[in-house]
Formats: structure tokens, sequence, C-alpha cells
């Protein structure tokens, strides 16, 4: 494909406006509808971005035959099915992270893209970040062996806000969303599959109905061990922080950013066109699109992240 790929993005969000600027830095992409539950202030981000076609439905940019794919930044809980929906109309499709909020969902995806062919991918960014992507250069290489991988993701949200501290229309998840990201990071990471995984969670919010504390142990084939702790209950520092322990080294990754063990910034501004994830995200799948080819996080790829969530939630509902 060499002409201009035209794009929707379903979801003016605060992720869908790291995707929005994001691709305005990408050559030879244009989105062309932008899908929101809010049609006032989908206008206003529209205008913004120069985006012609807006709406409050996915099929109306799915009934544009202009439109060749679709990034999906919508709730949790619609991603499995409105990926689906979008492989049906012929689309390829990019979905935020998670791919599903179970594995059924997962596999159901999955099972569609095989069945069509079309690029399929779901944004598992810390596969993207000039960070963690430096730590993989180094693994790969043979020049860092990972001993143990520690991880804090906290935020503050005993209500349910968004990232921009906006209110959400539906409920975020530790497990199914934020537990995702390094369940599959360290999979990938280790390129060995995961052999043990524990889990356990605090009290049940008495209105939003998750766990606002969660503790998780991982162990993969090759031995390495990964402890991550999940909290909605801290007030800050928020986000997510990595400590990288291994053979020959100590990395500390807070997202695009990497420290070495004595907190000394690693320059990673070579390891990829950009510093931002969330682009070189968007780069990966527009490049896949273009080249016939399987992305780096293609939902076939990331299926084995939601098994062990499977396995997970079984442990914490027992």
């Amino acid at each position: 494909m060499t002409k201009t790929i035209k794009v929707a993005l379903a979801g003016a969000g605060a992720f869908g406006l790291k995707h929005l600027d994001g691709i305005k830095n990408i050559e030879g992409v244009e989105v062309v509808s932008l899908v929101s539950r809010d049609l006032e202030k989908t206008r206003e981000v529209a205008a913004k971005y120069g985006i012609a076609h807006v709406s409050t439905e996915l099929g109306d940019s799915l009934a544009l035959p202009e439109v060749d794919a679709v990034i999906l930044c919508t709730p949790t809980q619609l991603h499995a099915d409105q990926a689906m929906d979008c492989m049906r109309a012929g689309k390829h499709v990019q979905v935020e992270i998670p791919l599903a909020d179970s594995l059924a969902g997962a596999e159901a995806v999955v099972a569609m893209q095989q069945l069509c062919g079309l690029v399929a991918m779901c944004g598992h960014t810390r596969r993207f970040n000039p960070s963690h992507q430096h730590v993989h250069q180094q693994m790969r290489s043979g020049k860092f062996k990972l001993q143990q991988l520690d991880v804090q993701t906290y935020f503050f949200r005993r209500s349910n806000m968004n990232a921009l501290g906006q209110a959400r229309s539906w409920t975020d998840h530790l497990l199914w969303h934020h537990a995702a990201h390094t369940v599959d990071l360290f999979a990938w990471q280790c390129a060995s599959p995961i052999v043990r995984a524990n889990a356990i969670q605090g009290p049940i919010h008495p209105t939003l109905g998750i766990a606002m504390d969660m503790s998780i142990q991982l162990k993969a084939a090759n031995g390495a061990i990964c402890t991550l702790s999940l909290s909605f209950n801290n007030d800050g520092p928020l986000g997510t922080f990595f400590r990288y322990i291994g053979d020959s080294a100590t990395y500390l990754a807070r997202y695009d950013d990497l420290f070495n063990g004595k907190d000394e910034k690693i320059d990673v501004s070579q390891v990829a066109v950009s510093m931002n994830g969330i682009e070189l995200q968007d780069r990966e799948f527009f490049a896949a699109i273009r080249e016939g080819r399987e992305p780096n996080s293609s939902v076939a790829q990331v299926l084995p992240c939601y098994q062990v969530l499977h396995d997970l939630e079984r442990q914490l509902n027992e």
C-alpha cells in the first residue's frame, strides 16, 4: 500500500488525544473520522485536529469506504466486540490495551484475525517505549540477563476518573488493564513463557465494584521472576515504574525514560525515530499495514498475556 492510510479513531478521551498527537508526526497517514459518545466534545476535538467526519456511532465510521484502519480507544468492555466489528467491515484495527476483559473475548478476536488476515494489533505500549526497547536490545545481544523485574503501578482513583481527571462512563480494572502491561512486557523481555502466576487482592470498593489494591508474582520458564504491585489508592507519585535487576546492570524505566541503578539518565534518543511510545506503537501499526506483515504486539502475540490474566482471575475468585 503506497496511498495515504485513512484512519478512523474511536474514543476522544485521554488516550485518543495521545494517538492523534502521535499520528500528526507520521507521514502518509490521515485521520478522517472521529467517534466519541459526546457529540459536542467530539466536534471540538475534530476541529482542532482537522478531522472532517464525526459521529457517536462506530458503525458510521466503518461504513465509510475510504477508511482503511481503525484505532479503538474506547471503554475496555467494548474492545473485543468492536475489534471484530472493524475486521468484519474489512478494516485493519489497533485496539488500545487491553484486548479484552476476558480470555474468551481475546480468543474470539484472534480467531477473527486469523480468518480474515487483516492487521490486528493491541496497544501493549511497553514494547514500544524507548526505555524498554533499550533493555530489550541489551537482552537480545546477550549483554544483560534479567533476574528480576519489580514493578509498581500506582494511581489515585477512589472516584471514577480518567488520566485527564475527567469522569469516566466505565470502570477501569487493575487486573485486566494495568496488569496486562507488565504481564506481557515480562514475557516479551524474557522471550520465555510465564509458567507460574500468583495473585492476591485487597477489599472490593463498595461502589466501583473492583479491588483497589493487588499484588502479582510471575515466573518465566527461563527462571526470571517478576513482582507487580498495583493500587488505585496511592496518593502520589503516580504512574508505573519498572526496576530491571540483572546479572550485569540495574535499569529503572519510567515510561519513555531510562536510568541506571544510580538514577543516572541513559540516553535512549537513538533507539527509535521518536521518543514517544504511543507514536512508535502507531508507526508499527501503519508499517505492518503497508508491508502486509504481522506487527509487533499483534493480537496473536499478546494472547498468552490474557491466558495468564484469566488464570489469575480464577485464583482471585476462589
